[in-house]
């Protein structure tokens, strides 16, 4: 397995390599500023220049890869064209590119609530619409995948026991992104992870489970 890792340089994608190396699996991240992402990254990570807007860049980029993983997402801005093209063209281009190469598996971080139209994060440039369209073009690429929706993110880690249920049933709730980073990694070997969305958040008075079995009861 080499898995690639686009938003590597974000805060839960860095987590999400962190957690690759730690568990021996080589990467290459996809980053935009070498230096920015030496500063921020394991050094047993390979990183490759290029951008998701850029799918000529993204061929190169993802090279003998056999796993996506892809964090990516727009930074709030003035720019309304932000989430439309971060959120959904990048990710279809990275879609796009992963089905030509024949990527064994991609492993897509969305947003719990993406079905809700009138939710308030829509009001950032409709950035839950383009990431369920993103979802939707992934799910018929014909590619293996796993959706994470996570709650919303924290930086700091918790001892809080992870909670994980099937599309449109979490609608509140948060979890770290420490977290979020190991639920993408599991995916990548858990054949009940296969062809499914998760939603995820963490909360202290659950009761701790597998990986395994929280992929199943999905």
């Amino acid at each position: 397995m080499k898995a690639f890792v686009a938003g590597a340089t974000g805060e839960t994608g860095r987590r999400i390599v962190q957690e690759l190396v730690a568990r021996n699996i080589p990467v290459r991240a996809l980053v935009r500023d070498i230096e920015v992402a030496r500063a921020i990254l394991p050094p047993d990570a390979e990183l490759v220049v290029g951008d998701v807007l850029n799918p000529q860049s993204l061929t190169t980029a993802l090279g003998d890869s056999t796993v996506v993983l892809c964090a990516t997402g727009a930074k709030p801005s003035f720019d309304f064209t932000g989430p439309y093209k971060v959120d959904f063209e990048g990710t279809k281009n990275l879609v796009d590119v992963a089905k030509a190469k024949g990527i064994e598996s991609f492993i897509l971080v969305t947003s719990l609530c993406v079905s809700q139209f009138f939710h308030p994060l829509n009001l950032f440039w409709l950035i839950l619409v383009w990431k369920k369209q993103a979802e939707e073009y992934l799910q018929k690429s014909g590619l293996i995948y796993t959706i994470v929706r996570p709650g919303g993110l924290k930086n700091e880690d918790n001892t809080d026991a992870i909670v994980m249920q099937g599309a449109d049933t979490l609608f509140d709730g948060s979890i770290p992104r420490q977290k979020v980073a190991q639920v993408c990694v599991e995916a990548l070997f858990e054949p009940s992870a296969r062809n499914k969305i998760v939603e995820i958040v963490a909360k202290p008075q659950a009761s701790a489970k597998s990986f395994g079995e929280l992929f199943q009861q999905c």
